[in-house]
């Protein structure tokens, strides 16, 4: 089935209707000339006002040479994708001398140079990026475009925010925490270990950024230190509190490169601590009572995954297999003990009020 409009333009001045305004959000730069729908896919035709143009070599006025098609990838609308085709016009220069010859008409607003991506598209693309967790395979899957054609289209893009500095303006808290890139061999792949630095400053509502800042090959001192010092002394001033991993190369790039900071470990990292002594508690009980390690059958054995979740996750089944094993040998409340107390450090990182939770992580 295909349904086409045409764009209706006021007779006298030539200016687009206001639809096509909507549709592109180009006022005054793309004229909208027909929409057709055909199986799924949306095929809009556009084009620009006529205009006087100088040869950008000589500036010498040029007679046009006609337009030439071009298709681009607009954003999808709902599940139909979007096909700009693009009446380009050309234009020749007159003056014999000069060696530009021909040339066509360019629209940043529209598209990129030599581009087959919108630029809305690519904004799009950004957006979802950022917020949706998308990917850009998932993204080209949209537009129906090639991985390479979708990663040219954002890569410049992608490179100019990186050489933006502003996006290091005002971190008061930063954390640190290794990445594994992938799993391959390093030599194929390249670097395998990568280190992280995240915004954790709170806003004005107390909300932390959790802003991803920077990646950078390598999990070690160096890597870091070399981060803060290319960051300038304006930024590492700024600097009040530093959140790191239980790793000793991030902590020895905290004392060198940011000596005035208070130095702490990230909630993550505490509470898999507390949980790892839970089990650490659970397996020295096991091999006292029974003289062996857990196995099938051995009330402590049978609750090592409940031991590690969290109290307010469990369900009344899960709580009563714990209180069953907990009461099957009066050696058992040490293990309680120790997971009462992991349950209590985690509620501490939980507390909405950060007054109310230093309290209790200080008891």
């Amino acid at each position: 089935m295909t349904n086409a409009t045409a764009c209706v333009r006021a007779p006298s001045t030539g200016d687009p209707c206001p639809r096509c305004d909507l549709l592109l959000g180009l006022e005054g730069v793309v004229h909208v000339e027909g929409v057709e729908r055909v199986d799924g896919h949306m095929r809009v035709e556009v084009s620009t006002p006529w205009q006087l143009m100088g040869c950008p070599e000589c500036g010498v006025l040029s007679p046009s040479r006609g337009r030439r098609v071009r298709r681009l990838h607009d954003v999808p609308h709902g599940s139909a994708r979007v096909v700009l085709v693009w009446r380009q016009r050309v234009w020749r220069c007159p003056d014999q001398g000069c060696a530009r010859g021909t040339f066509t008409e360019q629209v940043p607003d529209l598209v990129a140079a030599r581009g087959s991506v919108t630029t809305r598209a690519v904004a799009w693309a950004m957006e979802q990026l950022r917020r949706e967790h998308a990917t850009i395979s998932g993204l080209a899957r949209q537009l129906g475009v090639a991985w390479k054609t979708m990663w040219r289209a954002i890569e410049p893009v992608l490179e100019h925010l990186d050489s933006q500095e502003s996006r290091f303006a005002g971190v008061s808290s930063l954390g640190v925490d290794e990445h594994i890139w992938h799993h391959g061999d390093p030599r194929r792949k390249g670097p395998k270990e990568l280190t992280g630095m995240v915004d954790l400053t709170r806003d004005e509502q107390g909300r932390v950024r959790a802003r991803l800042l920077d990646l950078v090959p390598g999990r070690s001192k160096k890597a870091y230190t070399d981060w803060l010092t290319a960051r300038g002394d304006a930024f590492r001033a700024g600097v009040q509190v530093a959140a790191l991993d239980p790793f000793g190369g991030y902590k020895a790039a905290i004392d060198a490169a940011l000596a005035d900071a208070v130095a702490v470990l990230d909630a993550f990292h505490v509470v898999k601590l507390g949980t790892q002594v839970v089990d650490e508690v659970r397996r020295r009980v096991q091999q006292t009572t029974l003289g062996h390690r857990g196995r099938k059958g051995d009330p402590l054995y049978g609750i090592q995954t409940i031991l590690r979740a969290g109290a307010e996750n469990l369900t009344d089944k899960q709580l009563d297999r714990l209180a069953e094993a907990v009461e099957a040998d009066p050696a058992h409340e040490e293990v309680y003990v120790a997971w009462r107390c992991a349950q209590d450090l985690r509620a501490a990182y939980r507390d909405k009020d950060t007054a109310a939770g230093k309290k209790q992580a200080e008891k």
